[in-house]
């Protein structure tokens, strides 16, 4: 990857991440003052989706520190080696969170008439599409596992080489 596309990378991903920290600190209150006007039935709705947005940020901001350690360890030519597992199991699992916390906003809109079943729906297919990109990084990591490997065998075979050199 080149300095370029590492840098741009960068750029987007503290975008990103700040954008993130914005919301949170600054959106995600004024959210909560305008859901204090829920009428009565729904009042309970309050405070679970004040936490429902929270976790789900937090699990995109998980998903751009992972990012940004794993396009370090690119740029400096060391993604292919275990420590990268580390990173990438993070972001799978961060991503079956947010899956999980996508449902859980599903269900909790799911009774009464506070939104029509159609959203609800809709909120479980985007729950569906997040699980099926902590899929796609599963695959990937599989990808890279198998390059971790060749590499290790490419370095045992150049070591076995230079010994007989």
């Amino acid at each position: 990857m080149g300095k370029v596309t590492v840098l741009a990378l960068r750029v987007v991903l503290a975008a990103l991440l700040g954008g993130s920290v914005f919301v949170q600190a600054v959106m995600v209150p004024l959210l909560a003052a305008d859901l204090e006007d829920l009428a009565g039935e729904y009042a309970y709705l309050r405070v679970p989706l004040i936490v429902i947005f929270l976790l789900g940020i937090v699990t995109g901001q998980v998903v751009l520190v992972c990012v940004w350690r794993l396009v370090t360890m690119v740029r400096r030519g060391t993604v292919f080696s275990h420590a990268a597992f580390r990173y990438v199991n993070v972001v799978i699992g961060a991503f079956v969170a947010a899956a999980l916390v996508v449902f859980a906003l599903a269900v909790l809109l799911a009774p009464g008439e506070a939104v029509a079943p159609g959203i609800v729906l809709l909120i479980c297919g985007v729950s569906l599409a997040v699980l099926a990109v902590a899929l796609v990084v599963l695959v990937l990591r599989m990808l890279l596992a198998q390059a971790v490997a060749t590499d290790a065998e490419a370095a045992r075979m150049r070591a076995e080489l230079d010994e007989v050199i």
